[in-house]
């Protein structure tokens, strides 16, 4: 007479693994992955406008030396005047990037590092992949968390006003109990966070089936390195920006942004003006 054996039911997991590695890596792609491009081009805007906006404000009496401040200012009222924004933050950001760090914390502590018998460059960006990762989801916390619900960390990350935002990120990166440090410790994971999306990129079209041959990995592989080093350059530039930014002077551009125009201003003097000329009435058809 035999014995059956039981055999052990795979995990859920086990079962979906090859499913769950595909969501893993579409949720970096997007929307996670795709925000990051006009998150730092909207931040790199406190360079780039000064170059390219250097007469759009002159209207409201800001100079090419404020354009950047103006620019950048315009891109986060532009961001806040979104309707129901705590709802694509919620399920546009957020939840899909704690999907994308739980799964991705599982892979990394399910996988095995190779480098050490096999020193190539692909076993070294797996490695850096998941050094990434877990990098990227301790800054990511911290940068949502001081940034937008306000957490200072005992005067570590000075807050962020949706108002003054050029004066108060050049606060937050400068004038913490950290001071210049912080601004080196955002440009790191900024970077890190680059790398990871990127490098990120070639492995999901790995993943998805796009990219099965020698070749076209490798061309996939240039067009990755290109849009890493684009990000890599937005990053750096926007750091840079606000690292070097005098948030005094910065509050100064941001009060006369929020001042009315020039020519609403005209525009009014002209209506009191007329209306001054206009004769008063002080009874029925009685004119004074």
């Amino acid at each position: 007479m035999t014995t059956a054996v039981a055999t052990p039911q795979a995990s859920f997991i086990d079962r979906n693994y090859h499913l769950i590695r595909r969501l893993h890596s579409l949720s970096g792609v997007f929307p996670i992955g795709l925000f990051l491009i006009p998150h730092l081009t909207t931040n790199s805007s406190i360079v780039w406008g000064g170059l390219l906006n250097k007469a759009k404000f002159a209207d409201r009496g800001i100079d090419a030396s404020g354009a950047g401040v103006a620019t950048f200012q315009h891109e986060v009222d532009f961001i806040h005047g979104l309707p129901a924004l705590i709802f694509i933050e919620i399920f546009v950001l957020w939840l899909p990037i704690a999907f994308h760090a739980a799964v991705g914390v599982w892979f990394a502590r399910t996988g095995r590092f190779n480098t050490t018998r096999y020193a190539y460059q692909d076993n070294w960006r797996y490695v850096w992949q998941r050094v990434s990762g877990y990098v990227g989801v301790l800054f990511i916390f911290m940068h949502i968390s001081s940034l937008r619900w306000g957490w200072t960390y005992g005067g570590l990350m000075p807050g962020f006003e949706a108002d003054a935002a050029a004066s108060s990120l050049a606060t937050h990166l400068q004038r913490g109990s950290l001071g210049m440090v912080m601004a080196g410790f955002y440009l790191l994971c900024v970077l890190g966070l680059v790398f990871h999306f990127a490098n990120g990129l070639w492995t999901a079209a790995i993943t998805w089936g796009l990219t099965i041959s020698v070749g076209a990995q490798r061309r996939w592989g240039q067009v990755c390195t290109a849009i890493g080093l684009g990000l890599g350059a937005a990053a750096a530039t926007a750091v840079f920006g606000f690292a070097t930014l005098d948030p005094d002077a910065a509050r100064e551009v941001e009060a006369k942004y929020r001042q009315p125009t020039v020519e609403v201003n005209e525009q009014v003097e002209i209506n009191l003006s007329r209306a001054a000329e206009r004769p008063s009435i002080t009874g029925e058809g009685e004119q004074q």
